[in-house]
Formats: structure tokens, sequence, C-alpha cells
């Protein structure tokens, strides 16, 4: 991308994210009385458990070290302790947000519909394109557009008139993925990073689609995050060992062409983001920034309390970045750091709880604002310039 293209893109992004109606408190703070999710494991609270068991697929996160930082206990999240969209749930005053598949109680004050491994693109895409090959179930049937399925068997328990939905659904927060890691990670495994590069216009408009689905539903406000740096996730790390040195960024050691790819995916989706605002002046669409917080985090490990090594893993088997396909953390041969707080990246490219909390704290700067669109995108976010420039 040209220099220029990204200041252009940025003023594009501001103009168009000024109207907008938010629901407020007397204080001006966004109220919400629920909050509903879909995504992956990034944002599932327990759900996946359940799908694996469908496929008789095992899951380690039924095993300790899983949630013992905070709850003590395994409860299907895939990491030690709360993820981004507990800390948002925190934040806005609002229980926890139940797994769908795994709550038998009401659904009135948020529901979560995200499951672990789960894509954009529905899993024909990648079946038909023998992705990820050999004898793998993976992607299981739980796509974003499963997921929205889901929600629309649920909301005549919800609400049942049109006005009635519309005052409900206006009052909640959707939390629109991530989506977008699990097809270009399974994809990794067939395709060189210029072919999966090709599905991203694919992965967006997916997104995009479902946006505007739950907005004829009546959602009012939604969070859109982008994808993450996967050039710096230890799987990818780990599976492209490998590489040629100049693969590799010489200051953080994350792999350059996968990194350019997620930037690629966010400018797309911050693009397309802006031209619903345009269509949409009624809704708040508020792209959350999920690249920039984590390369902050690698660039500059001791300013968030973590260990010079960023990229190795907190739980996991023998290997370089602590990660081994044969032990998996919750595995007996398995390691567990003593700290898990000093550490990015819990067991692979699942986050800890601590840096759960810092990319929360920035979302929640965009959330609780009247704008959709971060100020902060051209200095962290994928508009980038120097190392990350696109």
């Amino acid at each position: 991308m040209h220099k220029l293209a990204c200041p252009a893109l940025l003023f594009l992004l501001l103009s168009l994210s000024w109207s907008k109606t938010v629901i407020s408190s007397p204080s001006g703070a966004p109220r919400y009385q629920s909050i509903f999710s879909f995504g992956d494991s990034f944002a599932d609270t327990g759900n996946n458990p359940i799908v694996f068991g469908w496929y008789s697929v095992f899951d380690p996160v039924t095993r300790p070290p899983y949630g013992t930082t905070f709850f003590g206990r395994p409860t299907g999240r895939n990491g030690d302790g709360r993820l981004i969209i507990d800390f948002i749930a925190e934040n806005l005053g609002l229980p926890y947000v139940p797994p769908t598949l795994a709550h038998n109680g009401s659904f009135r004050r948020g529901a979560n519909f995200a499951v672990g491994a789960a894509t954009a693109l529905d899993a024909g895409f990648f079946h038909e394109r023998d992705i990820p090959g050999g004898s793998s179930k993976f992607p299981l049937n739980t796509s974003l557009g499963v997921q929205l399925e889901w929600f629309e068997s649920m909301k005549p328990s919800l609400c049942r008139t049109a006005r009635e939905c519309k005052k409900f659904l206006g009052r909640s927060l959707f939390l629109v993925g991530e989506f977008g890691v699990n097809d270009y990670h399974f994809s990794f495994q067939r395709k060189t990073v210029q072919e999966v590069r090709s599905f991203v216009p694919d992965v967006v408009a997916t997104i995009s689609i479902a946006i505007e689905r739950l907005i004829k539903h009546g959602a009012r406000s939604l969070v859109v995050p982008g994808v993450i740096p996967s050039g710096c996730s230890p799987p990818i790390l780990t599976k492209f060992a490998g590489a040629p040195p100049a693969a590799y960024d010489s200051k953080t050691g994350c792999l350059t062409a996968h990194n350019e790819l997620g930037m690629h995916h966010n400018v797309l989706l911050q693009v397309v983001l802006s031209r619903l605002r345009a269509k949409h002046r009624h809704v708040k669409i508020i792209y959350a920034d999920f690249f920039g917080p984590i390369m902050e985090m690698v660039e500059s490990p001791h300013k968030f309390g973590f260990e010079e090594d960023v990229l190795m893993v907190c739980c996991g088997g023998p290997g370089r970045y602590g990660m081994n396909s044969t032990v998996p953390c919750g595995d007996a041969a398995a390691t567990t750091c003593r700290d898990p707080s000093a550490r990015l990246y819990w067991d692979g490219v699942h986050l800890t709880e601590a840096a759960n909390r810092h990319i929360a704290d920035v979302w929640l700067g965009e959330i609780n604002s009247s704008t959709g669109v971060s100020r902060k995108q051209g200095a962290k976010g994928p508009c980038r310039l120097g190392r990350h420039k696109i």
C-alpha cells in the first residue's frame, strides 16, 4: 500500500463515523442491557467442549491448568482466566456472557454463540479445497453463518413483536468476532500465504453480510474486531520454523508475510465498516483493533510486565516457543510457567488473562466513546508505517 493510502483511508473512516445515535446514561456513557457474542476461541466462554463432543474431538480446555488464574477451574475458555469479553461485561456492569450450548437459564442479559475453532466462511468452503487436509475434522460446522442461525432461533424467546425486538436489541451490544484467524490458520496448512490472501475478500464480505443481517434484526451497537498478527502467533511460528531468516522481522521475530496478510484483512474490513456506517447512520459500528495492542505487547513486553522472550507460551510442551503438537497444554507431560501474568501467550494462539485485560481496555475506550473509529489507528493499527507497512 502506498504511504498516502492510509491517511486517506483514515480520513474516510473518520468522516463517516460522526453521525451515530448512542444509548447513554445520564452521565453520557453508553448503557447496554445485554451482550450477544459471535466468534471463535478468543470469545468462546464454554461452547467448544459441547461442540467438540458432537464430533468426538478431544478438547484440552476441559483440564487444568485452564481457568486457574481467575475461575480456579476449567470453564471451557481457552485461557488461564478471563477473556476480552469477560472484561467488557465487567466494565458494562453485566454478567459474564453465558455460552448458549452449556447454559440452561435465561439469555435476556446476553448469549454467547462463539465456538472455539469457528470460521467466518462455511465449513464446505474448506472441505471442497481439502483444507486442512488429512483426517482432520476441522473446520467444524460452527461458522459465522451457523452462529447467526442459532441467534435467529433464540430471538423469539428474547422478544416477540417487532417493536419489542427493536427496543430490546437496540439496547444490546453485539460482538461480531473476531472472525478470520481460523479461516487463515487452517488454510496455511495447505496453501501459501499468497493463496490464502485471495480468501480475504470472501472472509470480509461474509462478516459484512452478517452485520447487515444483525442490523436488520434490530442491532444498533456492534463491535467488529480485526484479526491478530498471525506472524507473531506461536503455532504459526512453530509450523514455519524452517523459514529463511529473511522471512522474519529482525526486531520482533515475527513472520512478516503472515502479519501483512492480517493487516490486509484489517484494512479491507475497515473500508467495509466505513461503508456500512454511511449506509446505517443510526447504528454504532465499532472497529476493535486486535492487531495493534498485540504488536505493542510484542515490541515492548517490559511495559506490560512480560518476560523478554515474549513469543514463548506459558503452557505447553518442549519446543522453541514452548509448543509441541504431541504435548498440548493440559497434558500430563506439559509444563506451565510460574507466572502466567508475565506472559503474552497462554497455550499457543490464545492469550493470557493479562494480555486480554490490556486489549479489553483498548476496546472499551472505543465502546464507551461516541465514535466507532479509533483515533489511534494511524499509530498502532494496520496502517502503521515503517516495518508494519503493507
